[in-house]
């Protein structure tokens, strides 16, 4: 299951536009909007600052939160943010309305477990990572966090593929037409460290 929830406290914007924008980053704030659910769009301003740090924190686009517009809760998932290139600072914030039935798209962080078990990894291999995050859609109260990849026993040569992940209930693939690679483990650039290996293989025996 995804993250926490978290709560971020909004301004209902009257005026749109880049001038209303630059006038609310010069105050702190970012502009964002509210979307979807088939009901209309809401202008939002949100602090900076709050913002910023949720993004940074890791999860933010498959954390749920609940935004307060003047007392009125909306329950929304982020769907893009712009940063400004050149001094980082968030420029604005997309949130789509969600509830209980609503299905989303996003991509799920893969991580990589038992690395140490891993024999190819062990003699020198590397792993070449295909795939950082898998595009899937869920519904929108059961995002995963994450998806394990057990690396235990895999060898130079191996391949995971997205057939090796065991998708949570609920949870299915945006391409579901291929068994398509995840990860491989590869030779190092300068070979195979011999000695590491035969002692591997001496283990394993």
């Amino acid at each position: 299951m995804s993250q926490e929830t978290y709560e971020l406290k909004a301004e209902a914007r009257e005026r749109v536009g880049k001038g209303s924008a630059r006038e609310l980053r010069r105050n702190g704030l970012i502009p964002a909007v509210i979307y979807g659910d088939k009901q209309a769009p809401i202008s939002i301003a949100l602090n900076t600052n709050e913002v910023t740090k949720r993004i940074h924190s890791g999860g933010f686009m498959t954390t749920i939160a609940t935004i307060d517009v003047g007392g009125q809760k909306y329950k929304v998932l982020p769907k893009d943010y712009q940063l400004d290139p050149v001094r980082d600072f968030t420029m604005h914030v997309d949130f789509l309305r969600v509830s209980g039935n609503t299905q989303v798209t996003v991509e799920i962080p893969v991580h990589f477990i038992n690395e140490e078990k891993s024999q190819g990894l062990k003699v020198g291999g590397v792993l070449n990572i295909v795939r950082h995050a898998i595009e899937v859609h869920c519904p929108a109260d059961a995002i995963p966090d994450f998806f394990n990849v057990d690396l235990a026993g895999k060898k130079i040569g191996d391949s995971i593929h997205i057939s090796d992940i065991t998708l949570p209930k609920g949870v299915s693939l945006v391409i579901a037409d291929r068994d398509f690679t995840v990860a491989t483990i590869v030779a190092p650039a300068a070979g195979i460290d011999e000695t590491a290996a035969e002692a591997e293989g001496e283990t394993e025996a």
